[in-house]
């Protein structure tokens, strides 16, 4: 007993205790704890009250959705023991009254038609209340804070399941209204009648009709809008074309007749010969809007269900895309050149390319496998075996293609690095089998003088690509040059020198003053023109006259009165880049004289001479200064202000015989090297003369540069020609009108040109910094070949709705250009674009076309229990809102003020959606209790 009695006594001493008060207390602290809570919601809306939506985004307010009208701000509160997180939503500008499906209002925007709002919720994983006195309560604290501030924002509580997107809701209107909100979601079997809108119609009349009353017979005014969403239908071969690329081999050796059993959508584009892209539009939806209709009825609602939806009010338009379109991991031409770039780092491990093929060092790698034999045979046979040969390069090239270093894409080496994208990982050991079996067949070409493919074999080399296009281009010619020497005939016949041509032709009137070249392509036309060419002259000897491609001009002989000829000359000897800086650094080391210049040319302007005098017998050496070098000889004042160019060179002659003037003081000099040269030049035809190039030794030194090259030098003028290569296929696309994918691909050229640039030396400084910057270009070209294929899916899936097209690319276009030039393109941001555009009438054709009939493959995979079919096909989701409106005046829902007494109340509004199996219903009631 005694124990009991102390017990007792402890007790009542903590109640006396707990009920002593301390001094200095406060009022506010008699306050309970839910009071506290109340308080505390109160003082953070006031703060937000009192900000403003402007103030609100400069404190960083978080951005919802695409078109970046509604925002959210968070606070977090403690009541008790658990933490809650108070949610405030708010729009920052809308003019007018939004349109309900438009695609640009929240889901509870839509859901309870509120405009900015509050959500409470607990800070549990769930993020909803389970329990109803719990889920009541905070409900009732965050009304009567928001009755305190004077608000009239609507709040909610998420309550039951996460997954039954339940909500309860309360809105104070004023000092008579109230708005009560309820949702909830059926995720099972929905029942028969709530499939069809009469069901649904008598769903909402029943929440303010009375219970005797047929709802089938009464007629009450319902304002009524729908959205009805239909998906473009699948192929029926979808399905079956999945894994059939798996199950493919690369040794197979009749793979290309099996490889596909349907035309894919890019079957006819550029890329399709280097991979199969997925298309990014997998299909589109279109929405069917009906609004603001005012339904007596449940008949209405039955003849509405069986309206065509191509009499709808409203379409709107928006593609379903390829989930990983603005989030990487897709294949093309970008993720090759990623790994030919990080074959590029390994290469400059070793010194020769034979070194990457050791089975020792490289055979325990997964990621450096080789592809099987065949698939080396394959890809040396598509080079070598069935190319054409080519007669210009810049058919499909860019504007900006030339200033990337690189071989041009239909040439021989770009096909080569383009193989090597796909030739097995792109691993450096795979890139080394390719090139040294490459050379090979190089060398097969040069000593069995067959032509290279893809490589011109005439013309000059064009310094402006890399050094391996420069060399395959000097073989080529030189390969030509041999077959043509061992296959050679007299090309041009003699002929007698009296035989001129007064009035020479039209050709020939034009050749004065510059050679006229031949290389192994001057055919026999020419040579008979030459022994054919006109009268006779007065004092012409009975000499023999070679070589002649035509009279040059007007201009005379200064020794004989005879018409001076022009001859043909050889072309001058082709170089390579490496052989200009070869000069280059000779004349450094030769000095500045004043007759360098003639001696680096000596044997071309030896030639040059040789050739005039075939062409012209009683020639003298001012006659050869006239023609090849007028600056050289000095006329008389009369006839230097007869004209310039063609008809400066004309007016030497000037039909005036002996020719008036002299040599300029530098021909003039004693030891000028160009009289030694004249009196030292045989008189010998282009034709007869030994060649300037020398193909024989020209080419085995081509061949030895193939064979010897550093693996670095030769990954570096890879790197660049891929590039190059892949964007100029890429620019082969069509894809209709888009300014926004034209400049894009312009600028990437720009980006190109300016990231490869270190490339182009023999020498890279930082070799990690240059593959870092490489590596971001890698991320730059694939966002650019997305926003392509994307393009080029949109232009051909609606070439009949060109407006549609563009306008939808540009939609998305904005949507992913901040995420562009990221390295991790998508990042945490999720966001899936959802942008619609509206159809207009004379595009509803083309769109009613993408929507064929089902056929019987498809009609039994679903069975119909929806109506509103559109072309035979149900709705994926159906959306409608019941609406009903009562006068403020004359009833229970009238008010003191004479302002708002005319207005009309929104009493009640329900929003259904879902299909057969998934409907969902939110409610929103006002009263006036």
């Amino acid at each position: 007993m005694a124990s009991s009695s102390n017990m007792g006594n402890e007790t009542l001493e903590e109640e006396d205790e707990e009920e002593v008060e301390p001094e200095g207390f406060d009022d506010f602290t008699l306050a309970s704890s839910w009071e506290r809570f109340i308080s505390e919601i109160e003082a953070v809306c006031r703060l937000w009250l009192a900000d403003g939506p402007k103030n609100l985004l400069e404190k960083g307010a978080l951005c919802l959705g695409p078109q970046k009208n509604l925002y959210k701000v968070k606070s977090e509160l403690k009541y008790g023991v658990k933490m809650y997180c108070l949610d405030y939503y708010f729009e920052i500008s809308r003019d007018g009254k939004p349109s309900e499906w438009n695609g640009d209002l929240h889901d509870m925007q839509l859901s309870f038609g509120v405009k900015d709002f509050l959500v409470i919720a607990p800070l549990t994983a769930s993020g909803v209340v389970l329990d109803a006195p719990e889920s009541t309560k905070l409900l009732s604290a965050t009304a009567i804070a928001l009755s305190n501030c004077g608000s009239t924002w609507p709040a909610f509580v998420p309550v039951h399941d996460p997954s039954r997107k339940a909500f309860i809701g309360i809105q104070n209107m004023g000092t008579v209204l109230t708005r009560r909100f309820e949702a909830d979601h059926i995720g099972s079997q929905v029942p028969v009648k709530l499939m069809h809108l009469e069901g649904l119609y008598e769903l909402f009349i029943s929440k303010f009709a009375f219970s005797s009353m047929d709802l089938s017979t009464s007629s009450l005014n319902v304002y009524f809008t729908m959205k009805l969403t239909y998906r473009t239908p699948p192929d029926d071969d979808d399905i079956g074309m999945q894994g059939i690329d798996a199950e493919m081999t690369e040794s197979e050796e009749n793979h290309e007749s099996n490889i596909r059993s349907k035309i894919q959508w890019d079957d006819d584009c550029p890329w399709t010969e280097w991979y199969s892209a997925e298309d990014p539009v997998k299909g589109f939806e279109l929405s069917s809007a009906w609004s603001n209709k005012m339904i007596k009825s449940s008949s209405d609602m039955a003849e509405i269900e069986n309206t065509s939806s191509f009499e709808a009010e409203t379409w709107l338009l928006c593609p379903f895309l390829f989930p990983n379109l603005d989030r990487g991991n897709t294949v093309g031409f970008a993720s090759q050149l990623r790994l030919l770039v990080n074959a590029l780092h390994i290469s400059f491990e070793a010194q020769f390319m034979e070194d990457f093929i050791s089975v020792e060092k490289h055979a325990s790698d997964a990621s450096d496998a080789v592809p099987p034999p065949t698939v080396l045979d394959r890809v040396l046979k598509d080079l070598f075996h069935q190319g054409a040969q080519m007669s210009d390069y810049s058919k499909s090239e860019h504007k900006n293609s030339r200033t990337i270093k690189g071989a041009p894409l239909e040439s021989l080496f770009s096909q080569f690095c383009l193989h090597s994208l796909w030739f097995g990982t792109c691993n450096i050991r795979a890139v080394a089998m390719l090139w040294i079996e490459f050379v090979r067949e190089v060398r097969w070409c040069w000593e069995e003088l067959q032509p290279l493919p893809k490589m011109l074999k005439y013309g000059s080399i064009d310094l402006s690509t890399c050094l391996i296009h420069q060399k395959l281009q000097m073989l080529a010619v030189c390969i030509e040059k041999q077959r043509q020497s061992e296959d050679s005939e007299p090309i041009f016949q003699d002929s007698v020198e009296g035989e001129d041509d007064f009035g020479g032709n039209e050709e020939g009137s034009q050749l004065g003053g510059s050679p006229t070249h031949f290389g192994m392509s001057a055919g026999k036309s020419d040579a008979k023109r030459d022994s054919q060419s006109g009268l006779k002259g007065p004092d012409s000897p009975d000499q023999i006259r070679r070589g002649s491609a035509g009279v040059a001009g007007s201009m005379m002989l200064i020794n004989s009165y005879q018409r001076m000829h022009a001859p043909y000359t050889q072309d001058p000897p082709l170089m390579t880049e490496d052989m200009h800086e070869e000069r280059l650094r000779a004349v450094e080391a030769l000095g500045n004289a004043i007759n360098f210049s003639a001696q680096l040319e000596r044997d071309i302007l030896s030639s040059d001479m040789s050739a005039f005098k075939a062409a012209n017998p009683d020639a003298v050496f001012e006659d050869f200064i006239r023609w090849h070098s007028p600056g050289d000889w000095e006329s008389s004042e009369t006839d230097k202000s007869a004209g310039s160019g063609l008809n400066q060179l004309d007016g030497l002659g000037n039909d005036e015989w002996p020719p008036k003037g002299r040599l300029s003081n530098r021909m003039s000099e004693k030891g000028n090297s160009w009289w030694q040269l004249w009196n030292d030049a045989p008189v010998l035809p282009a034709s007869e003369q030994k060649s300037l190039l020398d193909p024989n030794r020209e080419g085995e030194k081509i061949l030895h540069y193939l064979e010897t090259l550093r693996p670095d030098q030769l990954l570096e003028q890879m790197v660049c020609t891929a590039f190059r290569a892949s964007a100029d296929t890429l620019n082969q696309t069509s894809f209709g009108d888009l300014k926004q994918m034209t400049a894009k691909i312009g600028q990437l050229y720009l980006t190109i040109t300016s990231s490869l640039k270190p490339l182009r030396g023999n020498y890279l400084p930082n070799k990690e910094e240059t593959i870092a910057d490489l590596r971001r270009l890698c991320v730059v070209f694939e966002n650019v070949e997305k926003l392509l294929l994307l393009a080029a899916s949109l232009h051909r899936k609606l070439s009949h709705a060109p407006r549609l097209s563009k306008a939808i690319f540009t939609d998305y276009f904005n949507f992913y250009l901040p995420k562009m030039g990221t390295s991790s393109v998508g990042g945490d941001n999720r966001k899936e674009f959802d942008m619609k555009q509206r159809v207009a009438g004379n595009e509803r054709e083309a769109i009613m076309n993408m929507f064929p009939p089902p056929t019987a493959n498809q009609s039994w995979r679903k069975v119909l229990s929806m109506g509103n079919l559109f072309n035979g096909h149900e709705p994926v989701v159906r959306e409608i809102i019941f609406s009903r409106r009562d006068g403020a005046s004359g009833n229970h829902y009238s008010t003191n003020n004479p302002i708002n007494s005319s207005k009309e109340i929104e009493t009640h509004r329900m929003y259904i959606c879902g299909t057969s199996n998934d409907l969902r219903v939110t409610l929103s009631v006002t009263s006036s209790d």
